[in-house]
């Protein structure tokens, strides 16, 4: 028998041991820091769990409370806005569960960056109560995680830029301690920077949130710690065991929750609310979300509107969108007025388009084809005075300009032969 028969032979006499699975070891509970009782001192309250310690600090605010120009009971009128509200989008809310939510980290990521404050803020029966969670040392981990609750199911969560950042960094936390915690909740996940970005494009020239608390909510930081400071000075605290400049920390993390809740107070009414207007530039923005989000008739009427307020200028880009949702409905000589109107004021590559739209109107609708070689001149010369367009971009929209003038002077000559065919 050859060798490689025996080995066969050999192998159907081996039989496969089934699969144990390895048992968990026990959660070795750490043991407390030696500056527990010195952070108990400066007003943080221990809270012990089976997973061991982690330190906490509540805020209680009546709802008459103001931050900013904002009340925080002004809440519940965008959450009936958004409960009366006949669609999707991407901040809407039935106001259930909700939690703002914000984190400090020691770091911007990989494994051996760790979140260091949790903090929370909910309604809680008859006023809003912050809770802000304190790793008392990385050994506490799973403390912190635990006690944090965002592994119960049901709650809605809203951030500013958690979507990118603080919910990826609390998985990447959660997945290192998953063979003790509970299975992590997947929340309603509602992240106010892409709504800011969204609503005030082509007007802020920052999307910091201490920046919009300044030009939109009313709010201006005094004493504030910077945020690329926190974890040095977490790290530091732990070291020394003295607590006092991390509270500071946790005062700029309470300000940021805050300004997340008049953040989305002051956004709803924006959205929802025809009568409540920041500037021309964010209600058109708003009329273009609505209309990117298929909801039509609530971008024409956005536009609409924008139209009655303000002067031409000032709703020229309205015009524009205006323009296009016409021409989506079949209204063509609504449409041709409305890009016509938009070319008061626009930037040059708008103006571009806004010609290029006028130009088809008149030649396939109106067949006005003096009219289509005119829009189509002025297209032409914009694109060469253009500073924004790259030199590539020039040369795709010029070669596109000029089959379309070849083949408007084509029809006007056949137009006009045939014009003089029939007084003949």
């Amino acid at each position: 028998m050859s060798f490689e028969k025996n080995l066969l032979q050999m192998k159907k006499l081996i039989k496969k041991k089934p699969a144990t699975k390895q048992s968990l070891a026990p959660f070795v509970v750490p043991q407390k820091p030696h500056y527990t009782k010195a952070w108990e001192n400066e007003g943080l309250t221990v809270i012990e769990n089976k997973f061991g310690i982690v330190f906490e600090k509540r805020i209680v605010y009546s709802p008459e409370f103001k931050h900013g120009d904002f009340k925080l009971n002004e809440i519940f009128e965008a959450f009936t806005l958004w409960n009366s509200f006949q669609g999707e989008h991407p901040i809407s809310t039935d106001g259930k569960k909700i939690v703002f939510f914000d984190t400090e980290t020691t770091g911007l990521k990989g494994t051996g960056t760790y979140i260091f404050l949790i903090g929370q803020l909910i309604w809680n029966e008859d006023h809003f109560e912050m809770t802000q969670h304190v790793l008392a040392d990385p050994s506490h981990e799973a403390a912190l995680l635990y006690e944090c609750g965002l592994w119960k199911p049901g709650q809605t969560v809203i951030t500013y830029n958690g979507k990118s950042f603080d919910w990826p960094q609390l998985q990447t936390r959660w997945t290192l301690n998953r063979d003790h915690l509970p299975k992590l909740a997947d929340p309603i996940h509602i992240d106010l920077l892409h709504g800011s970005r969204r609503v005030w494009r082509n007007e802020l020239d920052q999307f910091k949130l201490v920046h919009i608390e300044v030009e939109k909510l009313g709010f201006r930081r005094v004493g504030d710690i910077p945020g690329h400071l926190a974890p040095i000075i977490y790290l530091d605290a732990v070291k020394s065991g003295v607590p006092t400049t991390l509270l500071k920390v946790l005062h700029h993390n309470e300000w940021d929750i805050l300004s997340l809740l008049t953040l989305f107070i002051h956004s709803t009414k924006l959205i929802l609310q025809e009568q409540y207007n920041d500037s021309s530039v964010s209600s058109t923005n708003i009329g273009k979300w609505f209309s990117d989000l298929k909801d039509f008739d609530k971008g024409q009427s956005v536009f609409e509107q924008i139209i009655k307020e303000y002067s031409k200028n000032d709703a020229a880009q309205a015009f524009y969108f205006l323009g296009y949702e016409y021409k989506r409905r079949k209204q063509m000589i609504l449409a041709y007025e409305a890009f016509e109107q938009s070319l008061i004021n626009l930037p040059d590559v708008w103006q571009i388009k806004a010609y290029e739209e006028l130009a088809k109107i008149a030649e396939h609708v109106q067949k006005d084809f003096d009219s289509a070689k005119s829009h189509v001149e002025k297209a032409v010369l914009l694109i060469k005075q253009s500073q924004y367009l790259k030199p590539e971009q020039k040369e795709r929209k010029n070669m596109a300009f000029e089959k379309r003038l070849k083949r408007i002077v084509n029809k006007q000559t056949i137009s006009r032969a045939s014009a003089d065919f029939d007084r003949n």
